[in-house]
C-alpha cells in the first residue's frame, strides 16, 4: 500500500512539474517564435535540460552520489529550481497584462486605419505603409510580455542569489526575561542556524559566517541546527572554519533535521572536534541562567529524538532558562517545561516568497520574536539556504539576542 501511495505522489509531482514547464515553454518559447528556428530550439532545450538537471541535483544529494558530481549538478540544478518558480509566477502575471496590451494595440490600429482612410479621400496621391496584421500584433504582445517575464524572473533570482553569497547580515533583538538577574543584563547570544554547507555553499561561505559572528563579539554563540547537507567525509573541510568561532562563554550546537540525513553521530563528533560544545538533550549552567538544548524531532527516526525531561527535568526553576531547539514547533514542550526563551531556526523565513505562507502553515512562528504563555520564542531566518542558494523576501541573518533583566 505504501509503495502505491509513493508511486501516486511521484506521478502527481511529475505531472505538475511537467505541466508547469510546458506552460512556461508555451508562453516564453512557442508563442514568441514563428517556427522551429534556432530561437525556438534553444528555448526548448533549456526548458528540457532545466528540470532534468534539477531532479538530478536533488537525487545526487539525497542519494549520496560522488561529491564532485553533486557539485557539478548543484549549481545549475538548484538555480533552475528557483528560476522556474519565478518564471511561472511572472508568466501567470503576464496573463493579466496580455489582453490589456493587445486591446491597446487594436485600438491604436483602428485609429491609424481611420486616419489612413481620411487621407485616401484627398485628391493627392499617398504612399501607404503596410498595416500590422492581427497575427503580428499577437506575436509582438507575446514577445513583450514574455521578455518582461523572463527579465523579472532572472533579475529576482539573480538578486536573491547575490544576497546569499555575500553572506548573512546581522540582526539585533532585545529579549526581557523576568528571572534574569541584573548581573546577566546585556548578555549577548549570537544565534546562527541553517548554514547548510553542501555542494553549493562551501568553505568560503563558512568563513564569511564565522567572520560575521566574531565581528559582533558575542558572549555566547548558539548554532541551532542544519549546519550541513552531506557527510563529514565530503564536508569536513568546508566546516573547518567553525573552529575559529570566538565567544567569552563558548559555542554550543544542537542538531537540526538535516543532520540526521547526513550522519548525525559523525557530525556531533566533528563539531566537538572543532571546539563547539554539543547539547544533546542536555543543560549547562552559565552565570545568570541555564542554557539547554534538545535534539531535533527528526532524531526520533534513529532513537535520538528530543528529551525535554532529560534536558530540563531537574533544573532549578527559579533560574532563567534559554533553550536551543531547531524547530519552532518544539515551543509547546518548552512552555510545559517553563522555559523562558527558545531559540530556533528551520523555517528560513520561507526562503523563496511566497514560501513564507507555506512555512506559516507548518510552524507557529516563521521568523522573529513571539510570546507563547510565559515563554518567548525567537526564530532566525538562517544564514544559508537549502536547495537554491537564493532568498527572496527572506534575507539571511545572524541574530544577536541581547538578554535584558526585568529585576530592579
Amino acid at each position: 500500500m505504501a509503495i502505491v501511495v509513493i508511486a501516486l505522489v511521484a506521478l502527481v509531482a511529475v505531472a505538475v512539474l511537467g505541466g508547469a514547464h510546458w506552460y512556461v515553454w508555451r508562453r516564453l518559447v512557442r508563442d514568441t517564435t514563428r517556427a522551429w528556428g534556432p530561437a525556438r530550439v534553444t528555448g526548448t532545450v533549456v526548458l528540457i535540460a532545466g528540470p532534468v538537471l534539477m531532479i538530478a541535483a536533488l537525487a545526487a544529494e539525497r542519494g549520496g552520489a560522488p561529491f564532485w558530481l553533486q557539485r557539478v549538478l548543484g549549481w545549475p540544478g538548484f538555480l533552475w529550481m528557483a528560476l522556474v518558480i519565478y518564471l511561472l509566477m511572472a508568466v501567470l502575471a503576464g496573463e493579466v497584462l496580455r489582453p490589456l496590451l493587445r486591446r491597446f494595440l487594436d485600438r491604436r490600429g483602428r485609429a491609424e486605419t481611420a486616419v489612413e482612410e481620411t487621407e485616401s479621400a484627398a485628391p493627392e496621391e499617398t504612399h501607404e505603409e503596410p498595416r500590422t496584421s492581427a497575427p503580428s500584433r499577437r506575436l509582438f504582445v507575446s514577445r513583450v510580455v514574455g521578455g518582461a517575464a523572463a527579465a523579472a524572473a532572472v533579475g529576482t533570482v539573480g538578486h536573491g542569489t547575490y544576497g546569499v553569497l555575500r553572506g548573512p547580515g546581522v540582526k539585533r533583538v532585545t529579549v526581557p526575561l523576568a528571572k534574569l538577574p541584573r548581573s546577566a543584563h546585556g548578555f549577548r547570544i549570537a544565534v546562527v542556524s541553517d548554514i547548510h554547507l553542501g555542494p553549493v555553499l562551501g568553505r568560503g561561505f563558512a568563513q564569511k559566517v564565522v567572520d560575521t559572528i566574531n565581528s559582533t563579539q558575542p558572549d555566547l554563540i548558539a548554532v541551532v541546527g542544519d549546519l550541513v547537507d552531506g557527510s563529514v567525509k565530503n564536508l569536513g573541510p568546508a566546516a573547518a572554519p567553525l573552529a575559529g568561532l570566538r565567544a567569552r562563554h563558548g559555542s554550543f550546537f544542537v542538531t537540526g533535521n538535516h543532520e540526521y540525513f547526513s550522519g548525525a553521530e559523525q557530525w556531533l563528533e566533528e563539531v566537538r572536534r572543532l571546539g563547539i560544545h554539543t547539547l544533546e538533550n542536555a543543560r549547562t549552567e552559565l552565570p545568570g541562567f541555564d542554557l539547554a538544548g534538545v535534539n531535533d524531532i527528526q532524531g526520533e527516526s534513529e532513537g535520538q529524538g528530543p528529551d525535554f525531561g532529560k534536558a530540563l527535568g531537574d533544573r532549578d526553576a527559579t533560574r532563567a532558562c534559554v533553550l536551543l531547539a531547531h524547530q519552532p514547533v518544539q515551543i509547546h514542550e518548552a512552555v510545559k517545561h517553563n522555559v523562558d526563551l527558545q531559540l530556533s531556526g528551520h523555517t528560513h523565513g520561507g526562503q523563496l516568497w511566497p514560501g513564507n505562507f507555506i512555512a506559516a502553515a507548518a510552524n507557529p512562528t516563521v521568523a522573529g520574536l513571539e510570546r507563547y504563555g510565559d515563554t518567548e520564542l525567537y526564530v532566525s531566518r538562517g544564514a544559508g539556504a537549502w536547495g537554491p542558494p537564493t532568498r527572496v523576501g527572506a534575507p539571511s541573518d545572524i541574530t544577536i539576542v541581547e538578554l535584558a533583566s526585568k529585576q530592579a
